[in-house]
């Protein structure tokens, strides 16, 4: 049985342009939930990437005998997840944990229930208060089966990477887009979306539409604007296109930017200069330790980064090894030389 997703342009608003097959029939079950999750203005990047998480998930599945997905329990989870592991290569936590996720979320869409427990037992009932301490508390199930991730460490590059890297791109567009990851901490998308009508060069400032369509206004730094006013003169194509980044060359000169168009430009700058740990979100990273080492406070670097938790903008207190080799070089040679303290 051959099961794939395709990608369908010309489809209605409400419905996912994303869509499981199956011998050229769609798979119901499937495309429903994704349907929903269009309903609910979920980004096309999130529809593809809950697309293919349930194709992986429907191939797993259409080995074993038809089952509705009725019959779907943890144990059925667990042997997914000893599948994925013992797949070549093998999946990282955050992908297995992700694919359970959907699952969940797709069982209590068809169902309205939770994935009941079957053989193993991995739920747990809790009581939840409120983080304020007040309100009456209530019960909530821990859904239990889930990998243990490896504690994030965010490992931005070096001044001299950022130069070098800086220094090899020569069109005043490529230094803006580098300029507003870097000195904005924009997501690769989010730069990729503005439009025309976000920049505001008179205020100094940008509005980015980030992750849920949420919109926040950005500071432009001197630098960024700089670029951005000698790209819109000098560089920027005649086009009707509203997108603030397009194309400067080739058949599609004047229209918008894409993904592979950007990650292809990163790619041959970072071979040329010989600094492969520059991509888009390290850039991203970089601005928020940068920010961090500055003393800003977190509820701004919240702000600026379009960060829905704090928890996420706390992952740039924690020091990347060489901040702790750094500091534990400083704190050496002030204890060698009492008269620097």
């Amino acid at each position: 049985m051959k099961l794939y997703v395709v990608y369908r342009s010309l489809v209605p608003a409400s419905a996912s342009p994303y869509r499981l097959l199956d011998e050229r029939e769609e798979i119901a079950w499937a495309n429903s939930f994704l349907d929903a999750q269009r309903i609910r203005q979920l980004s096309v990047r999130s529809l593809r990437a809950y697309a293919y998480d349930l194709l992986h998930f429907a191939r797993w599945w259409s080995q074993h005998p038809a089952k509705p997905l009725s019959e779907l329990t943890e144990s059925t989870l667990l042997d997914y997840v000893r599948y994925q592991l013992d797949q070549q290569p093998k999946p990282t936590p955050q992908t297995v944990n992700h694919r359970l996720v959907v699952l969940h979320c797709l069982y209590r869409f068809h169902l309205g229930t939770e994935i009941p427990a079957g053989q193993s037992h991995f739920q747990r009932t809790y009581t939840k208060r409120s983080p304020l301490g007040y309100g009456r508390p209530r019960r909530a199930i821990a859904l239990g089966l889930r990998l243990k991730q490896p504690r994030r460490i965010i490992v931005p590059l070096s001044a001299q990477q950022v130069a070098t890297f800086w220094h090899s791109f020569h069109s005043f567009r490529d230094l803006a887009l580098v300029g507003l990851m870097l000195l904005d901490g924009l997501r690769s998308g989010e730069a990729l979306s503005l439009q025309m009508e976000d920049l505001q060069l008179a205020d100094a400032q940008i509005r980015v539409i980030g992750k849920g369509n949420k919109p926040r206004v950005l500071p432009l730094p001197h630098e960024v604007i700089d670029v951005l006013q000698s790209y819109l003169r000098l560089e920027r194509p005649l086009t009707n296109s509203p997108s603030l980044f397009v194309c400067l060359k080739g058949r599609r000169r004047g229209h918008s930017m894409t993904p592979a168009g950007l990650r292809s430009l990163f790619r041959s700058h970072r071979m040329r200069c010989q600094v492969p740990q520059a991509n888009p979100h390290r850039l991203r990273h970089t601005f928020g330790a940068d920010m961090v080492r500055a003393g800003i406070s977190l509820p701004a670097l919240q702000h600026l980064m379009g960060h829905s938790q704090i928890h996420t903008t706390m992952l740039y207190v924690l020091l990347a090894p060489q901040d702790v080799w750094r500091e534990y070089a400083r704190a050496i040679e002030k204890r060698a030389h009492p008269e620097l303290l």
